[in-house]
């Protein structure tokens, strides 16, 4: 089974930083190292991971990603958070939770394991991401309801579901976040980088968007 453990040292501090046109406050800790390191897994057009000998299935375990949503609950080391889709997230932290308060709006950005994130960064919304996921036209999940099957923006060529590079740190952490910025709902689970260059980040917990693709520059540039 794939993991990766959380070794980077981590530096507590206060900061501004702007993601998509807004300010947001940073109020847990961050990786003081954001070097990427990639993990390269095959999968073919089902979408099912193609077996590598002597190696474990990287899309299996845990990846860097993260969520944004309403923050319902608050102990510790940890915080429950409810994304506009409705999907709620246990957050795990670092450091002190003591800065994050109940119906706080909140990105996180970490390691996510389905519907749980190790937390390296904790970043505090200006406003709320309900209407902005309206706006961007998510897909709530409904069980049993179909997938919605359409395409905005620029896909690109020759894209095939599940191949990729897996990345993490740096590039990892800005391709999520401009994700989620655009498409406020879902939970990233993992950022493949493309043979073109360009990255596919993986959307769970609703029925659209799925894959998020964003340009060299972060930007994003379309969806399906």
């Amino acid at each position: 089974m794939f993991a990766r453990r959380l070794t980077r040292p981590i530096a507590v501090g206060a900061a501004a930083l702007a993601i998509g046109g807004g300010a947001y406050g940073i109020v847990s800790a961050t990786a003081s190292n954001g070097t990427a390191t990639a993990t390269t897994t095959t999968v073919p057009r089902s979408g099912q991971p193609a077996p590598r000998s002597g190696a474990s299935n990287a899309r299996s375990g845990p990846a860097e990603g993260g969520t944004v949503g309403t923050v319902v609950s608050v102990s510790t080391s940890s915080f429950t958070l409810k994304t506009p889709a409705g999907q709620k997230v246990t957050v795990t932290t670092p450091s002190s939770t003591t800065s994050v308060h109940k119906g706080k709006n909140v990105m996180v950005l970490g390691t996510v394991n389905g519907t749980t994130i190790i937390a390296s960064k904790v970043i505090v919304q200006a406003t709320s991401g309900s209407a902005k996921s309206s706006a961007a036209g998510v897909v709530p999940f409904q069980q049993g309801a179909p997938s919605t099957a359409k395409q905005v923006g620029q896909i690109p060529a020759n894209y095939s579901q599940g191949s990729g590079t897996i990345v993490s740190g740096t590039a990892a952490n800005k391709a999520t976040e401009a994700a989620l910025a655009a498409y406020p709902g879902g939970v990233v689970d993992r950022v493949v980088k493309l043979s073109n260059g360009e990255y596919e980040v993986h959307n769970i917990g609703v029925n659209w968007p799925h894959h998020i693709f964003v340009n060299q520059n972060f930007k994003v540039a379309g969806a399906d």
